[in-house]
């Protein structure tokens, strides 16, 4: 299988399912702005030494490629017949008990801070406003078509968790928070 097919080339791409849509359409948007999260937090990957915390990034990209997946299906509505593609709402819970054990570890929170804080930090905190444009562009479409709830609550407690992990990994690195 070649890894181009010019199909794309006048600004199309297909959906699963069936059916070629404008690259620009919203549902595009929205699944490449997941795609760009999922690149990101690669990135985070790269830097963590820390085999839980790896674990748990990985679960994550496994997460954000489902929901993907699933926002790329053309079949509006229907449920996912593939296990990799399975949202379950236990998926947001994984994601609180992770904040809640990373926050026991923490000092309280006083202040905003700068985002920043030694390599992996900085780079979870690039991955939470990545996080952040791409919940924004999924409530934009779920203004305009059916999205998972689920979705949304997913990717709007991501964006806590990336910013406890980004506390966290300075945290570990003693490097200080810097306050705003």
């Amino acid at each position: 299988m070649k890894i181009y097919t010019r199909t794309g080339d006048a600004g199309e791409t297909g959906l699963l399912g069936g059916g070629r849509v404008r690259k620009s359409v919203l549902r595009v948007e929205t699944y490449g702005e997941i795609d760009e999260l999922n690149a990101c937090l690669g990135l985070v990957g790269s830097v963590l030494t820390d085999a839980e915390t790896i674990r748990l990034v990985t679960g994550i990209q496994r997460d954000l490629f489902a929901m993907g997946a699933r926002l790329a299906d053309a079949r509006s509505g229907v449920a996912s017949t593939f296990d990799k593609t399975r949202f379950p709402e236990e998926n947001v819970q994984r994601l609180e008990q992770a904040i809640d054990k990373a926050e026991a570890s923490l000092p309280p929170l006083k202040a905003f801070i700068i985002p920043g804080g030694g390599e992996a930090g900085a780079r979870f905190h690039l991955a939470r406003a990545v996080c952040r444009r791409a919940e924004r562009r999924l409530v934009a479409l779920a203004a305009q078509e059916a999205v998972p709830p689920v979705f949304l609550a997913y990717l709007n407690r991501l964006s806590d968790l990336l910013f406890v992990l980004a506390r966290l990994a300075s945290h570990r690195a003693s490097v200080p928070e810097i306050p705003w």
